[in-house]
């Protein structure tokens, strides 16, 4: 079962990566876009390279205008496919990255502030405890069973 995961982990991992990354998810777009613009103008033998550069852009940003389209099945299935990566993975990325950055949480405890209220709580319950033993309170996780009223 794991050997059958271990790919999705990778295409997850690599994902991560990505949207972690803004400068590596725009080259990747860029990247994207080339590689098919440069595919579409061998598959499409009618096409010059300034249309297939301009067919990617316009395909990867789902606008679609239909002025260039691909007619061999080559084309057609790349086409399918940087439609699809765009849809559900590109964009999708690049919303959550900056969603993400305008989402900031100003009333989140610094790490230094937490060690503080660490520090604050161990020291709060060193003094319960302390206390409980002067008195003779047993504390919840003492195997000693609690005092009865009278016996204080």
């Amino acid at each position: 079962m794991r050997i059958l995961l271990a790919p999705f982990r990778g295409v997850y991992r690599g994902l991560v990566w990505l949207a972690n990354s803004p400068r590596t998810l725009i080259l990747s777009y860029l990247l994207l876009i080339m590689i098919c613009g440069v595919l579409y103008h061998f598959f499409e033998d009618e096409t010059s390279f300034g249309d297939a550069m301009w067919w990617a852009v316009v395909t990867a940003s789902t606008v679609g205008y239909g002025d260039i389209s691909p007619e061999t099945w080559q084309g057609r299935v790349m086409a399918a496919l940087l439609i699809s990566i765009m849809v559900l993975i590109v964009v999708p990325l690049i919303t959550a990255h900056f969603a993400s950055k305008l989402i900031v949480d100003t009333d989140a405890f610094q790490h230094d502030e937490q060690e503080e209220l660490k520090n604050n709580l161990r020291r709060v319950r060193q003094l319960l405890e302390e206390l409980a033993e002067r008195e003779g309170i047993t504390s919840p996780g003492s195997a000693d069973p609690p005092a009865a009223p009278g016996d204080r």
